[in-house]
């Protein structure tokens, strides 16, 4: 049951549909995502920069024997060109991601005093940053502001809460004090509330929104797909029955769906044309031995009965009409199985004068022109043409063979009542004799023409039939000539 589920159409579509969208979702949330965080994190670092460009601005032109001091709600300090910790927030009580981890303002030193050692400074992440300041904390002037700002992320405990903050560094120039780094940090809990919050909806939303679209493609895979089951369906009951007249549902889609349908019920119309056809030369073929056999009968059951009565040429007569008869069964039947011709050279012309050698009133022109294919086959195309042409002439019977561009042409004409142009294509047709020739002994089974084209076509040739000049029928052969 579940290799059935997995295997069909809509239930692959389906898997397919809500794959592709689950990996579009995936990748639109990590964007918008990643966008989200960037702007919020965009907006903090904004905030501590103008916190930390306004503390600098109050302290920049402080006098040297002036106490520094911070009236700030967020986390801020003032670390001097020493490391040491100058001022910092009143409710400061934990911090790191700065140049000190001091909370604690140290004793500041008289003015131009030396600087003493710390323990509290060490933040080497932002060695670098006060590195690539050098040149414009150079140039800076008593009571200006830098105008490079630096930011790293860290905590920061606040009046008993701890979070995480964006913060800002800005350098001053204070008279007297030298030039004094300013941390200032921004909270980042709106942002961390923020794509929790944006999460938590897609976490939520994606698994649903999958769910419509898995259920609305297996809703409009099964309505594309139900002509398909009813194609389906009727095959199957034509197959069950056998009754090839039956046709599959057209929908009026006018789709692949419909296409197929319309391809399906043009192969069941051949195949039961094949099949009427094929069912038609078995009840002729029948019907075409009953006769010679049933004469061959009489005539050996006589001749037990009554030995001076036994007819021996009669029956030698049935018997090689017999036997011609079941020749010209299985070569249809070989042309029907698709018996490739071959690809062997000859010369059409030559072959035309082998056949033709020996018949009474018969006038052969044939130029040299090499074909290929089954020389046989085209032999017996040639003595088909010329018996049907004997068996209607009145004196003369005329064979040329000639080249026409590409094709090799050979064509028999007699001086007979010829075909009327309605009759002209159903004499091909197997077991077909005209009235004028309906007699078995002088028209034969009526398959010498069916024969014929059918080796035509299948050495890419045709064969038609037309007016000679003399007024009887003229039967034209083509091939192509072998490259």
């Amino acid at each position: 049951m579940k290799g059935r589920l997995f295997g069909s159409v809509r239930s692959r579509a389906t898997l397919a549909a809500t794959l592709v969208v689950a990996v579009a979702l995936v990748a639109a949330g990590a964007a918008v995502l990643l966008s989200l965080r960037s702007n919020l994190i965009g907006q903090a670092a904004t905030e501590a920069e103008r916190t930390a460009r306004a503390v600098a601005s109050d302290i920049a032109l402080t006098k040297p024997q002036d106490r520094l001091s911070v009236d700030k709600d967020v986390p801020v300090q003032i670390v001097g060109e020493d490391g040491k910790l100058l001022a910092a927030s009143e409710d400061l009580e934990r911090i790191s991601g700065t140049g000190t981890d001091a909370v604690r303002p140290q004793p500041q030193p008289s003015p131009g005093g030396a600087a003493s050692d710390s323990g509290d400074s060490g933040d080497s992440g932002d060695s670098d940053d006060d590195a690539d300041d050098d040149s414009s904390l150079a140039s800076l002037e008593p009571g200006e502001v830098s105008d490079h700002t630096t930011f790293t992320n860290g905590t920061a405990t606040v009046d008993g809460e701890t979070d995480e903050y964006r913060f800002a560094k800005v350098h001053v120039e204070v008279d007297g004090r030298g030039t004094l780094a300013v941390y200032a940090g921004a909270p980042l809990s709106a942002e961390q509330g923020a794509v929790k919050t944006a999460l938590t909806v897609m976490l939520i939303g994606f698994p649903l929104l999958l769910g419509v679209v898995a259920g609305v493609t297996w809703l409009v895979t099964r309505r594309a797909l139900r002509p398909v089951e009813g194609i389906r369906s009727e095959m199957a009951a034509i197959t069950a029955s056998e009754d090839l007249a039956r046709r599959v549902p057209v929908p009026d889609t006018y789709d692949e769906v419909a296409h197929l349908a319309l391809t399906t019920n043009e192969t069941l119309a051949a195949l039961q044309t094949s099949v009427e056809r094929q069912r038609r030369f078995v009840a002729d073929a029948s019907h075409e031995l009953r006769s010679p056999i049933a004469s061959l009968r009489t005539q050996l059951e006589v001749g037990a009965a009554h030995p001076d009565l036994l007819d021996l040429d009669g029956a030698v007569e049935d018997t090689v009409r017999l036997q011609d008869l079941a020749a010209d069964l299985l070569l249809l039947a070989r042309l029907d199985a698709g018996e490739r011709p071959g690809d062997a050279r000859f010369d059409l012309g030559a072959l035309a004068r082998e056949r033709a050698d020996g018949r009474a009133d018969v006038t052969v022109s044939a130029q040299a022109v090499q074909v290929a294919g089954a020389r046989g086959q085209v032999g017996r195309v040639l003595t088909n043409l010329l018996d049907n042409a004997q068996r209607h002439a009145r004196s003369a019977v005329t064979v040329t063979v000639r080249k026409d561009g590409e094709w090799a042409v050979a064509a028999v004409a007699d001086d007979g009542d010829g075909v009327a142009e309605a009759d002209r294509e159903r004499i091909f047709e197997r077991f077909v004799r005209l009235d004028e020739a309906r007699s078995r002994d002088d028209g034969g089974a009526g398959l010498g023409l069916a024969i014929a084209r059918d080796v035509a076509v299948r050495h890419g040739g045709t064969l038609t039939v037309g007016r000679a000049p003399a007024g009887g029928a003229l039967f034209e052969l083509r091939l192509p000539q072998a490259r």
